[in-house]
């Protein structure tokens, strides 16, 4: 996000009727940006943005999400609206019957997506077994293995003499959890995984399936959530301790009013007002998904998407990588 700066060309000159100001010569502290010389014409500075989107249409980026929850509560179907396109676990294997495994296994689908010459590499890790099981003790190793795995990967690459001018990006800058619509507390299981799991990932919470839910008990519910992460101090994304600038800040503490985002799935088009829109149809109505009255989807699909997404990539790299990096360097250097 770029914004205009004090002292900017693009704010109103009052001068216009004084004589010429002589220019000030700059102490060798001053602060960027405050008392900069003015520009007696263009110079195109601005066409640095051009070049940027330029070399990034042509090159692509990448893009590592995670869905992690019980098998039911519409992950694979959440991943397919979010994108809208058939990016799960689920639709990568037609015609296999679905089994839930005994233990937590982790499966990835890549997929390349276009979008107005804009390429995307994007990469869905599934948590197929998770929390299903009786006895669900230490079910978050096989994720918290994987993240770190991928951390280490790219160490390796980037430690290199002779490395890659542009390395593989497989960590994973993004986890949606789905909590299951019970209307009550968060259970111990649910705790136990985002207070472990947001130490080394941005952790973005969802009520999985809300139009189980009255608006009422939605409302309710997610006091109690957030009653519960501050009471056991999980810090979920958009974390605060990151929020630098004041208008970022203002931005982001919105969105922490309303996580976790209370989200309905579906990949399906009805007939709306003369419209096709994605949603589930009920014996009451049509439940719209991009509906922001019904629910509470396109919230997180602009939070992952069209306003965080190089947020969500940074934070990975700059934080939750640097501490792992620094984590393994210091092991390595030990006698």
């Amino acid at each position: 996000r770029i914004r205009p700066r004090a002292g900017s060309s693009l704010e109103p000159q009052e001068r216009s009727m004084e004589a010429p100001a002589v220019p000030e010569e700059l102490p060798p502290d001053a602060a960027p940006g405050k008392g900069a010389h003015e520009l007696f014409g263009y110079v195109g500075i601005e066409a640095v943005l051009d070049q940027m989107k330029v070399k990034t249409m042509k090159t692509g980026f990448e893009f590592n999400i995670m869905v992690v929850g019980q098998s039911g509560l519409g992950k694979s179907t959440m991943v397919n609206t979010l994108f809208k396109s058939k990016v799960s676990r689920k639709a990568s294997q037609p015609g296999q019957e679905e089994r839930i495994p005994k233990t937590v296994q982790l499966q990835s689908v890549t997929h390349v997506i276009e979008e107005k010459g804009v390429k995307m590499k994007l990469t869905v890790t599934d948590t197929p077994g998770f929390g299903d099981q009786i006895n669900n003790e230490n079910c978050w190793d096989p994720i918290i293995k994987y993240i770190n795995e991928q951390y280490e990967r790219y160490l390796r690459e980037e430690i290199l003499i002779t490395r890659k001018r542009k390395i593989p990006d497989t960590r994973v800058h993004g986890c949606v959890y789905f909590v299951p619509p019970t209307g009550h507390w968060l259970r111990p299981l649910d705790l136990e995984f985002m207070r472990r799991l947001s130490k080394i990932v941005n952790v973005v919470p969802v009520i999985a399936k809300a139009d189980t839910l009255t608006l009422e008990e939605r409302a309710e519910f997610k006091q109690r959530i957030q009653k519960d992460l501050k009471a056991h101090a999980i810090s979920v994304y958009p974390q605060e301790d990151f929020d630098e600038d004041p208008d970022d800040r203002l931005l982001n503490d919105r969105i922490r009013e309303k996580i976790p985002f209370a989200v309905v799935g579906a990949d399906q088009e009805h007939q709306v007002n003369g419209k096709r829109v994605l949603g589930r149809k009920t014996k009451w109505g049509i439940i719209e998904v991009e509906n922001p009255v019904h629910c509470e989807f396109p919230m997180l699909r602009d939070l992952l998407i069209r306003s965080h997404l190089q947020d969500l990539k940074d934070i990975t790299h700059n934080v939750h990588y640097e501490s792992y990096r620094v984590r393994r360097l210091n092991e390595s250097n030990r006698p």
